[in-house]
């Protein structure tokens, strides 16, 4: 049998070049392949043209040893995939009895006719296996071509990473409802008979570190690495560590990631390690419901975003009653309690109106654990004092101290902790100074990315 190594995924379709639609398939065949432990080195969009197809198709196939493609199955005149695919199999088409039937009944399901052209779709190249479409009409086809037929690779030995001597064609329809079940149910069995090995990849989340500092500490596990791979990849406001593993079996290529994450949290990186295949909203809801806490928020510029993305996790209901969006000081006074004198002497935006916001919202709530978040998205309202980007974030605890040595509070590399306080009534916070800078949406969304860091912090140092 034949032993697929590398792919290719070309995306056939001009609707998808003029950016009429958004090519999403790419993306999902290639987590796919992935995990079939089939490497990629190269994709691409091709325009419904038979002679451009033709060519990328063969050059595709003397670079790797499968090709996958998808779009330009349908009943129209200028849906080629499998015409072109066919003629550079040297093979012809003949009509397939059984898809013609499924198209035939589709069409008696729906209500609708049948018209002549879809009797196309049902036209299949001599030798392919038949991918049954259980969502539409086009059926998918895998064909494999001799090599020799193909001819020699080009001269791009970066790109070239073809091994087998047969090479593959797999055709897949373009909608994406119809083409993710056609390829888990059909396509992927097919490739994982043929893949010879698996690739698991695990993300270690970060916060507080850019991608350029954690690179810098982790060059020389980075260069040395092979089997696992560590890679860097930046997020807005976070970045996550990918490990990315090869091995015979999805059990052993599970343990290897295991065994480099365990290295990664002993490294420089270490204390900025979150949590692995995660979000800070799903890491601050699962922990806190592990250790029975009850959470709330106070928002002033972020609007509720916070509160947004913790309810966005499933199972928040168990951590979460509810929190408030205080956007002008009236409701900060009447509904948190923050003091007319602290918000005319100091602002709405200040490390004491922030304590106040935290400190009323969790005996608004009767919470365990709150946060607050008062600032100055922009693009409006700064000044030399107070710039746009500037966000005050408090978090308050009836648990202890949000800070400690062991679980000390995460913070963005724009944010620094400038204070901390202790109410009569027992209540402990910390107080967290934010410089962002970028447009609105991207200081509202650092916000909350290091508001959950802060409730994450706190939430661990309450099982203290």
């Amino acid at each position: 049998m034949t032993v697929i190594k590398t792919a290719e995924i070309l995306c056939v379709g001009t609707e998808i070049l003029i950016g009429d639609i958004v090519n999403t398939n790419a993306a999902f065949i290639s987590s796919r392949l992935s995990a079939l432990g089939i490497s990629q080195y190269y994709q691409g969009v091709i325009g419904d043209n038979s002679s451009r197809l033709s060519l990328c198709i063969k050059k595709a196939l003397r670079r790797c040893d499968l090709v996958i493609l998808t779009g330009g199955l349908g009943p129209t005149y200028d849906d080629l995939t499998k015409e072109t695919a066919a003629k550079i199999a040297n093979v012809k088409t003949f009509l397939h009895e059984p898809s013609l039937e499924r198209i035939k009944a589709f069409f008696r399901s729906a209500g609708s006719v049948m018209t002549d052209n879809n009797i196309k779709q049902a036209m299949i190249p001599e030798g392919a296996t038949v991918f049954p479409n259980d969502h539409g009409t086009a059926p998918g086809i895998a064909l494999e071509i001799p090599a020799g037929i193909i001819g020699a690779a080009d001269d791009e030995p970066l790109y070239n990473g073809a091994s087998s001597d047969t090479k593959t064609l797999i055709l897949l329809p373009g909608p994406p409802r119809e083409m993710k079940p056609m390829f888990i149910n059909y396509a992927e069995p097919y490739l994982s008979a043929r893949s010879g090995g698996f690739m698991i990849s695990k993300n270690a989340e970060i916060f507080g570190i850019g991608e350029s500092a954690a690179e810098s500490l982790l060059a020389d596990k980075m260069k040395a690495s092979l089997n696992p791979t560590i890679a860097p990849y930046c997020g807005e406001g976070d970045m996550r560590i990918r490990i990315t593993a090869r091995a015979d079996s999805p059990e052993d290529a599970l343990k290897l990631c295991g065994e480099a994450i365990n290295e990664l949290r002993k490294s420089p990186v270490g204390k900025y390690i979150y949590g692995v295949d995660t979000t800070l909203a799903e890491a601050v809801v699962h922990e806190a419901a592990a250790s029975g806490i009850k959470l709330t928020t106070a928002e002033s510029c972020t609007g509720g975003l916070t509160a947004g993305a913790i309810t966005a996790v499933p199972g928040s209901s168990e951590v979460f009653d509810g929190g408030a969006v205080t956007y002008s000081n009236e409701i900060k006074n009447k509904l948190l309690g923050v003091r007319k004198e602290t918000l005319k002497r100091f602002g709405a935006v200040s490390p004491q109106t922030a304590r106040e916001m935290a400190c009323g919202a969790i005996k608004l709530t009767d919470a365990d654990i709150s946060m607050s978040l008062t600032g100055i998205a922009g693009p409006g309202g700064g000044t030399k004092e107070k710039p746009m980007g500037l966000v005050y974030i408090a978090v308050a605890s009836r648990r202890g101290s949000a800070n400690s040595g062991k679980f000390p509070l995460m913070l963005h590399s724009s944010a620094q902790l400038c204070g901390e306080f202790k109410e009569e009534n027992g209540i402990c916070g910390s107080i967290i100074k934010c410089n962002f800078i970028g447009s609105r949406d991207h200081v509202r969304a650092l916000a909350v990315k290091s508001a959950l860091a802060a409730l994450l912090s706190a939430v661990r140092n309450s099982k203290l």
